[in-house]
């Protein structure tokens, strides 16, 4: 089985209300299409309050190459890398004692925003103590979908060396990829939904020792599935630029979960032999207002069931790869009972779609 011990955050130094991101979209695309003032009001409608960002708001209005978005990715992703995973070893919330960085037998980087050849993980090492001979596994291009497929690639490997550790870390900045001169409708909503965040969770085996150093019920991993659709790959994604990343969003992902998604479930739920009335909370990403919608339909649940989803596109926006590692994070600080099961779930690019299935321990 693997164990999920702790998770911490590396939260980026800018916040900005929405109210003020959907003022300064405004003046950015100022003489630009006149669609722009019909596609503002998704900012109103998006369920997201506030969010954070590695860069000032100054930093949008500014045109970018994308040596310098990517240089600017570099830097910051190890700096908040960095802060997330200080704070999961050492979280007194959900660990008896401080993890040592020598305990971590496989880091999984995860990110989508940015490109770095050694990988972001190398760069983590040379900056704390971890072991030379420590696993690595860097994972790109797997947008929103990241952090619950990085579970269950941990998962795996856990499984088949059940004494050791993983340390998951997913790292976004969204806001890098903006582009100013960009009128498109994927833009814009990219603009309403999508902030910056990292999260790294702490994955330890039944056999590890550091297993004791758990503080409260925490979640175990019981069984996942992944789901690909065919001819599905321009739903989302990025385009590649000379100017950087451009987004791909289709407004068929509600449609999707609806349809797709809904068969994904079901059978993940028959497979398993439980209902929807069996399961305690579902730790969904939250992709977006309508799509979080999508769910509690297919699902027939409660808000209840999703409120930390809702929670942290509101106080957050859509972090990509992070933000369902945010979601669990909150489950994790309430007082969850022993034996209560909980799913994991996550779209993405191509199209995808994880599920987990955990219980509380």
């Amino acid at each position: 089985m693997t164990h999920i011990c702790s998770t911490g955050i590396g939260v980026p130094e800018y916040e900005i209300g929405q109210g003020d991101i959907k003022k300064l979209v405004q003046e950015i695309f100022v003489s630009s299409d006149k669609r722009l003032s019909r596609l503002l009001s998704v900012f109103d409608n998006a369920q997201v309050e506030k969010r954070q960002f590695a860069v000032p708001a100054t930093w949008f209005k500014e045109d970018h190459s994308f040596k310098e978005r990517n240089d600017l990715y570099k830097e910051l992703a190890i700096q908040y890398s960095l802060n997330a995973i200080d704070d999961c070893l050492k979280n007194q919330d959900f660990l008896e004692k401080e993890v040592p960085y020598e305990a971590i037998d496989m880091i999984i980087f995860v990110s989508s925003t940015g490109i770095s050849t050694p990988s972001i993980d190398a760069h983590l090492i040379h900056e704390r103590p971890f072991r030379e001979d420590v696993n690595r596994m860097p994972i790109w291009g797997l947008g929103c979908a990241g952090g619950a497929i990085a579970l269950s690639r941990a998962h795996d490997w856990i499984t088949a060396n059940p004494d050791k550790t993983v340390l998951i870390i997913c790292c976004e900045l969204c806001s890098l990829t903006f582009q100013k001169g960009d009128v498109k409708k994927s833009n814009i909503i990219g603009s309403a939904l999508f902030g910056d965040g990292v999260c790294a969770t702490l994955a330890v085996g039944k056999n590890s020792p550091y297993l004791s150093y758990r503080k409260h019920v925490s979640p175990k991993l019981l069984n996942y599935s992944s789901l690909t659709k065919k001819g599905s790959a321009s739903v989302m994604g990025w385009n590649v630029t000379n100017s950087g990343l451009e987004v791909v969003f289709s407004k068929s992902i509600p449609s999707l979960v609806q349809t797709f998604w809904d068969r994904h479930i079901n059978s993940f739920l028959k497979e398993n032999k439980i209902t929807e009335k069996q399961i305690s909370s579902f730790i969904s990403h939250p992709g977006g207002k309508k799509v979080l919608e999508a769910m509690r339909e297919v699902l027939n649940t409660t808000d209840n069931k999703l409120k930390h989803s809702y929670k942290v596109l509101s106080q957050h926006g859509n972090m990509s790869s992070p933000t369902v590692l945010y979601v669990l994070r909150q489950w994790m600080i309430e007082d969850n009972n022993r034996g209560e099961k909980s799913i994991i779930s996550a779209l993405g690019p191509g199209f995808s779609s994880e599920l987990i299935l955990m219980e509380w321990e």
